[in-house]
């Protein structure tokens, strides 16, 4: 006998992380206050939590960490069984965001992408590289930034992808966040 939905636990937060510094600390900062959160993290990533001292604060206990350590990313078959209600992709790097507008799956973050597409399971950007002069927060200090047109445009191309919220500040992430915990609420009522 099959389990069904209701039977099983409740889908997880996916939660990836590329090697984008912008908005860096607080997209953990945003992990940290999930509950039922898995996090992905690419090779580039893995830099970055290092260069940002990130590493060594605890996240929740419940967070499983996949990293970008095999070459057919297996952990995102968790994505197929419907363990995530939703993706979010924080922060996105311009490579990264270029790769899933063109379809490209060839790192842990854009398999996850790709696969979430196909499973139709709600996904959350926050692309970096969405205006053109920006400050960017880099482990010395603020940095200006002026993404090319290319970045900007492709981010443009994420806003048409189904099921995919494209946040451009630090602000909308966290609204999109909150809506999207609303919404849950909604789906996995807590039992009384």
């Amino acid at each position: 006998m099959s389990e069904t939905r209701s039977s099983k636990k409740p889908p997880r937060w996916a939660w990836a992380l590329t090697g984008s510094g912008h908005y860096f600390t607080e997209s953990i900062e945003i992990i940290r206050e999930l509950q039922d959160v898995d996090l992905f993290i690419s090779d580039a990533a893995d830099e970055v939590l290092r260069m940002y001292k990130q590493d060594k604060e605890p996240l929740p206990a419940q967070t499983q960490v996949f990293r970008d350590n095999s070459a057919s990313s297996a952990s995102i078959g968790r994505f197929y069984h419907g363990e995530y209600h939703t993706l979010v992709v924080s922060p996105a790097s311009s490579n990264t965001v270029a790769k899933a507008v063109h379809g490209i799956s060839d790192t842990l973050v854009t398999n996850c992408f790709a696969q979430a597409g196909k499973c139709r399971v709600a996904c959350i950007v926050f692309a970096c590289d969405s205006q053109p002069e920006m400050i960017t927060m880099a482990p010395e200090g603020p940095v200006p930034v002026y993404p090319r047109r290319i970045d900007l445009e492709n981010t443009a191309k994420l806003k048409t992808f189904e099921a995919t919220v494209v946040t451009e500040t630090l602000e909308e992430l966290r609204l999109a966040v909150a809506r999207r915990r609303a919404e849950l609420a909604t789906l996995y009522p807590v039992p009384a």
